[in-house]
């Protein structure tokens, strides 16, 4: 059996152990374990935190293996949440993984209790319900951090971090913040975002994306938490 102590030997000796103590005390939920969210859940929980809950409502498709992490030949028609709290709770057996396989949308969102949490991250792909999240998730005392658009990117250097409402150049804030405008509800307080100013013409119909480009996302919201609980 590995001991938790050293697992988390390389983090301790550059943050301090009070440091790691107090991530490992932060209650974490990711909504949308995809491209984005697997990664940012996986950075997570290898960077100490222990009380995590992931949440999305899909199963594993061939269409998902070239960038979500737990999507493999082997794991397709499985549940994403199920798969990836397994692969989570190899890295820290310790680990306390809830994995909710529902969606986020108006009728269940009570059901979530945002406010039991320090950290929200949303990772989702739906309009309406990523809407609907960080309009709740401001009303809560909790952090929130939310990835703009990862599709039809292919530069990882244009890849950054800033205040929604200071956002350029990335299509789905843009359309956030028109949807909220138009409906006079406005998130109650800033919030942290990641997002790209690249714009990539698709070859095909839809929108493609890489795993290099979606895993730097889920690290980099990864980032905002650990930086933010060590401070």
């Amino acid at each position: 059996m590995v001991d938790e102590k050293d697992i988390f030997q390389r983090s301790e000796l550059l943050l301090g152990g009070e440091a790691m103590e107090r991530i490992a005390q932060k209650r974490v939920i990711v909504f949308g374990v995809g491209g984005v969210g697997s990664w940012c859940a996986e950075a997570l929980v290898r960077s100490g935190i222990k009380q995590l809950t992931i949440v999305d409502s899909d199963s594993v498709c061939a269409s998902n293996i070239n960038r979500q992490l737990m999507a493999t030949t082997e794991t397709v028609g499985q549940v994403k949440v199920d798969v990836l709290r397994q692969r989570l709770l190899t890295i820290n057996p310790a680990a306390q993984i809830t994995a909710i396989h529902e969606f986020f949308n108006a009728e269940t969102a009570e059901s979530f209790h945002l406010e039991n949490y320090d950290y929200i991250i949303d990772a989702i792909d739906s309009l309406k319900d990523k809407a609907l999240l960080i309009l709740l998730a401001c009303r809560t005392e909790a952090k929130l951090y939310s990835s703009m658009g990862a599709a039809l990117k292919l530069d990882p250097t244009r890849i950054k971090i800033a205040e929604f409402w200071k956002v350029q150049g990335d299509p789905l804030a843009r359309v956030l913040r028109k949807r909220f405008k138009r409906e006079g509800q406005y998130p109650e307080r800033k919030f942290q975002c990641v997002y790209s100013d690249e714009l990539v013409e698709a070859q095909g119909e839809g929108k493609g994306s890489l795993v290099h480009i979606t895993a730097i996302f889920g690290m980099m919201l990864a980032s905002l938490v650990v930086q933010d609980a060590i401070k």
